[in-house]
């Protein structure tokens, strides 16, 4: 059992690890941009907190490699991300940033290493920051039912991103496997939430995001009747009206047809503009949401 719950480890590392590194996009704009924009930092700010407890918990642990080596990757990486977020954010932001450091990440991040080290003995050192650790990834699960409220309301997934939800669902199933087998309830019950939450939130999708491809392909349809009606409009006014055949000055006979393709593309012109449109406001959308999903 040892060597599976090694290899299930491994895959939990490799996992968490993708989606700690989820924001480098983010940072790489903010970067360029050298502003942070309306990015927040609290999600950074408090993923540094949890991922800085899982490596003093897998520290106390004994066997605790594993969660050592991704939640100290995931805490050198969250590091660079509230760094970065504090040289470009604005001043009253940044002081603000700062503040919060302070007190999360050095005051009750210290806080809790000294108690646990002078206060308690034996196995409570590790009860003791394990329920802490568990109730901050509980927090992390959680943290999306706000999002999935907001799907079910607007009957539309474009506030779920989709890789975002499946990676944190692959996550919190890999290290429920991983608890089960190295029989650690402060591992297995936070995860075990995020994995039914994170269920929940993959069916919300499929559920509704065959609604939006059905509205999609409607309003696409709607689109082209609408132009071809709008042109066919345009064509009868030019010849007099609908049913007037007249031979008068040539009006009634047909159109080139160099004419009904310039129409054609003029459509299909439209129709490619609306759903670029579409798309970009959904990019945006989904970038705001990715800092709500990283708490």
């Amino acid at each position: 059992m040892a060597s599976l719950s090694f290899i299930i480890g491994i895959i939990g590392n490799v996992i968490s690890i993708l989606v700690f590194t989820s924001p480098i996009g983010t940072f790489r704009r903010v970067v360029k941009k050298k502003s942070t924009e309306n990015y927040k930092g609290i999600p950074y700010i408090t993923t540094l907190l949890s991922t800085s407890l899982w490596s003093f918990y897998g520290i106390l642990k004994p066997g605790g490699l594993l969660v050592l080596t991704v939640n100290g990757a995931g805490a050198v990486m969250q590091f660079i991300f509230v760094t970065l977020f504090l040289v470009y954010a604005p001043r009253e932001v940044k002081i603000k940033s700062m503040k919060l450091v302070a007190v999360l990440n050095v005051g009750f991040l210290g806080l809790v290493i000294a108690l646990t080290i002078l206060v308690f003995h034996g196995s409570f050192r590790l009860t003791f920051v394990g329920i802490l650790c568990a109730g901050l990834t509980i927090g992390m699960y959680a943290s999306p039912l706000s999002v999935m409220r907001t799907v079910i309301k607007t009957k539309s997934v474009e506030y779920m991103p989709f890789l975002l939800s499946f990676f944190l669902f692959l996550n919190a199933g890999a290290w429920s496997v991983y608890a089960v087998l190295v029989k650690d309830y402060f591992i297995g019950v936070p995860n075990a939430i995020g994995f039914v939450l994170g269920s929940v939130q993959l069916i919300l999708y499929l559920i509704y995001r065959k609604k939006a491809l059905s509205l999609e392909q409607e309003g696409s349809a709607n689109l082209v009747k609408r132009a071809v009606e709008m042109q066919a409009s345009e064509d009868g006014g030019t010849a007099g009206g609908p049913r007037n055949h007249s031979l008068s000055k040539g009006r009634s006979l047909p159109k080139p047809f160099i004419s009904r393709q310039y129409s054609l593309q003029k459509i299909m012109k439209t129709i490619s503009l609306d759903l670029q449109n579409w798309q970009q406001e959904t990019k945006d959308t989904e970038k705001g949401v990715n800092d709500h999903y990283l708490h």
